[in-house]
């Protein structure tokens, strides 16, 4: 009954933006966080960032902080990762996620994300 739909992801050289946007449903969206995360090659899924309801505070990773900036739009259940001042680590496919709605943590399918000259 969750669904995460994550789009956005592509090409993109080394100092360049993209802007990643995941469509909710199944689910009351502006009652959960939701959270953006990787798994780039070789390496295990990580969080990136996480919003909150209520105050919509934000988290992010050390190696994002800075560059990334997660938000979300309850009107449209829809929450955005934009990214900027992509470096070639970053490259990963990215996903949507909810942490913790009835004790389950869901993903998307994931997009995927290539920082490369």
């Amino acid at each position: 009954q969750v669904q995460l739909v994550e789009s956005g992801g592509g090409l993109v050289q080394p100092g360049g933006s993209l802007r990643l946007s995941c469509a909710a449903s199944g689910f009351t969206f502006s009652r959960y966080a939701m959270a953006w995360y990787r798994r780039a090659p070789g390496k295990e899924r990580e969080l990136v960032a996480q919003i909150n309801t209520g105050d919509g505070s934000r988290t992010y990773a050390d190696s994002v902080k800075g560059r990334f900036t997660i938000s979300r739009d309850d009107a449209k259940n829809t929450v955005y990762l934009q990214m900027n001042g992509l470096k070639p680590e970053d490259t990963a496919v990215y996903y949507c996620g909810a942490p913790n709605i009835g004790f389950r943590r869901y993903w998307g399918q994931g997009t995927q994300v290539t920082v490369s000259s």
